[in-house]
């Protein structure tokens, strides 16, 4: 879970600054591969490892979708909390870009940038964070969010 929680004007006042970095996490084939059977998505690019060596990534790549799919994960050790807090939820993003394939057995992690919070009129925060998913010994990351959430308090 977040690694620690603000008060609502201690979180406001880190809006515009890098609030987290993620740990590492390995996109490895066995990973891929349990995505495609979830989402059904078996382009061989993604599952078949000897016909993705005659592509110009040289070997399978995980779905765009599924390093999209990694940014709670990411979220919970790098981002800190708002107090009280009863539950978040995904509420969309804004944009989402995928800059570079994420080749299988790549590592890949998140960077947070807050960007923008606000108090709706029910009450909960939505909050707007910039990412980016860096790939480990890359200078181009995998992909960039505009990524909305929404704290219940």
């Amino acid at each position: 879970m977040a690694r620690n929680a603000l008060s609502l004007a201690e979180y406001q006042a880190l809006v515009g600054t890098e609030v987290g970095v993620s740990d590492w996490i390995e996109v490895d084939q066995a990973k891929i591969n349990a995505f495609a059977d979830s989402t059904g998505d078996h382009q061989f690019i993604h599952v078949d490892p000897e016909r993705a060596k005659a592509t110009p990534f040289g070997t399978t790549i995980a779905h765009g979708y599924l390093t999209l799919s990694l940014l709670p994960v990411m979220s919970y050790g790098a981002l800190p909390g708002l107090a009280g807090t009863k539950m978040g939820v995904n509420y969309g993003h804004n944009k989402v870009r995928f800059m570079a394939p994420v080749k299988s057995g790549s590592k890949v992690r998140g960077r947070f940038k807050l960007a923008n919070v606000e108090v709706r009129k029910d009450g909960s925060v939505q909050t707007t964070t910039e990412v980016s998913v860096e790939i480990e010994g890359s200078d181009k990351p995998a992909l960039v969010a505009e990524w909305l959430t929404l704290a219940y308090i």
